[in-house]
């Protein structure tokens, strides 16, 4: 799994880290966007949908989420 560290950093940075790997991503690969801002959530989820990408979000500690994102291509 590879991890995208984005505590600290607001939207829209999560979302453009997501999409510069996006391509990248392969069958079966995840990757973890970790932040602590909470309009993230909906805002990957919203790029998830977009462009046929599964994704778990999980609140690990209060405020801050770990969102796995994979493929199935």
């Amino acid at each position: 799994m590879i991890k995208i560290d984005c505590l600290g950093e607001i939207c829209p940075i999560p979302v453009i880290k997501l999409r510069e790997v996006i391509d990248s991503i392969k069958n079966g690969e995840e990757y973890m966007i970790v932040t602590d801002h909470s309009c993230t959530v909906p805002n990957i989820k919203d790029f998830c949908k977009a462009h046929n990408l599964d994704y778990k979000v999980e609140e690990v500690i209060n405020g801050v989420w770990e969102i796995v994102i994979s493929s199935s291509k």
